[in-house]
């Protein structure tokens, strides 16, 4: 396996950032990490990159521990920071010159290389700019092309996607699903059509504790027990929105906007015909029904708060 986590502990002054978490990646998985802010996954990943050291556990990288071996791990991972640092006074190509002389890369196939990712991440109009002249989107493609350019067979990339708009987070995702061919990919991100789109595996972690580790397809299914949520949309606002909790089966009701509604039921009740009989009943104008589906944002909210 490329990754693997056994115990792991990280604590900052008496506070607990990461709690014993063990998790393995195997070799061409692409994996999703997610969490809520401050739950430990940036952590993790600094540790597994040699940039951080555990308080305690054990953590190996291609085969590497991070303790012992810190500088085969560094050469076995590309790795991209939450908060991507690059030299804003060099010009691309420059940059990723430095980047790859620090890997012992020299000369035609060093310069054969960057050409290959600067191609491969689309900063083919922006190669002859200053860092510091790019957006916060093409320095995210610049610090991609610097996780990629030894070579890696492991990829950890911290909020890869931050910055891009719509066209540039699809070309990323088709970055990140052909690394994924041969590497395997560790990243996280807020993004939850990301992890859907691309990842075979979702971890979630939080304050410090893996509470999921599962296929995407199986958290679904685990989740499908959890409670169902139904949107209803009325002409107007209800004058007395509490007559939707008296509907059996209701745990709660918010406000979305005018005259929307979510409902939230027990687990495996349907709430739809209960609801359309209401508002027949109570003469009210039913324009929308409609039962949301176990989303991952929706099992993540419900893992985490």
């Amino acid at each position: 396996m490329s990754i693997r986590v056994q115990n792991l502990t990280k604590e900052y002054n008496h506070q607990r950032a990461v709690n014993q978490i063990s998790l393995t990646v195997q070799a061409g998985e692409i994996v999703g990490f997610l969490g809520p802010n401050g739950a430990g996954k940036s952590t993790t990943m600094k540790i597994a990159t040699g940039y951080l050291p555990p308080t305690d556990g054990t953590v190996e990288v291609n085969g590497f521990d991070v303790r012992t071996q810190s500088m085969d791990v560094r050469r076995s991972v590309g790795y991209l920071p939450e908060h991507n640092p690059l030299y804003l006074d060099l010009y691309v190509k420059e940059y990723l010159r430095f980047a790859g002389s620090l890997h012992g890369m020299r000369g035609t196939d060093l310069s054969r290389r960057i050409s290959d990712m600067i191609e491969l991440v689309g900063l083919g109009r922006e190669q002859h700019k200053r860092i510091g002249q790019l957006s916060k989107g093409y320095r995210q493609r610049v610090g991609l092309a610097q996780a990629l350019l030894h070579n890696p067979p492991v990829l950890i990339l911290d909020e890869p996607t931050t910055g891009l708009d719509p066209n540039q987070l699809a070309e990323i995702r088709q970055v990140i699903r052909e690394a994924g061919r041969d590497k395997t990919v560790l990243f996280s991100t807020h993004i939850m059509q990301e992890v859907e789109a691309i990842c075979d595996r979702v971890i979630i972690i939080n304050r410090g504790v893996i509470v999921a580790d599962q296929p995407l397809s199986q958290l679904r299914s685990a989740s499908a027990n959890a409670s169902l949520v139904v949107v209803a949309e009325f002409e107007g606002p209800l004058a007395n929105p509490d007559v939707l909790t008296s509907i059996p089966g209701v745990e709660r009701v918010e406000p979305i906007e005018r005259g929307q509604y979510r409902i939230t039921a027990m687990p495996n009740t349907d709430l739809r015909v209960a609801i359309f009989r209401l508002a027949a009943d109570q003469n009210l104008t039913l324009v929308g029904l409609r039962q949301q589906e176990n989303s991952l944002e929706g099992i993540f909210k419900e893992l985490t708060k």
